[in-house]
């Protein structure tokens, strides 16, 4: 008779989220590489440069939507790389709870101040 109970029962916490971190840090990176290939193409084969040539390439809708998922997309790869760089080397609790608290808001003055200037143009 075989004890259906057998093994041990583990509760998943902390900073092993696996699969879903792997993969929206991948989908981020993908989105960043987009963006980057599309500016260069822009910057490559337009006019000379200058602010009126990036106004130009950053006035056009589709533009300051795609600049603007890359935004995002660039803060929340950032927060789940040091989020897990907090959570696997600063052991004291209230340090890193401090650390990450300091990162995100960090991060939305970035991205707020990001926006802020990508919708002046």
């Amino acid at each position: 008779m075989t004890d259906p109970n057998f093994g041990s029962k583990r509760l998943v916490v902390g900073a092993h989220y696996g699969l879903r971190d792997w993969l929206s840090q991948r989908v981020t990176a993908v989105l960043m590489a987009i963006f980057t290939i599309v500016l260069v193409v822009q910057v490559l084969f337009g006019a000379k440069l200058g602010y009126e040539r990036w106004a130009q390439i950053f006035s056009a809708q589709w533009m300051k939507v795609l600049t603007f998922v890359v935004i995002v997309s660039l803060a929340y790869h950032a927060w789940v790389g040091i989020r897990d760089v907090w959570m696997d080397y600063v052991k004291p609790v209230g340090v890193r709870l401090a650390l990450q608290v300091a990162t995100i808001a960090w991060l939305v003055g970035c991205c707020g101040w990001a926006v802020q200037v990508l919708w002046r143009l």
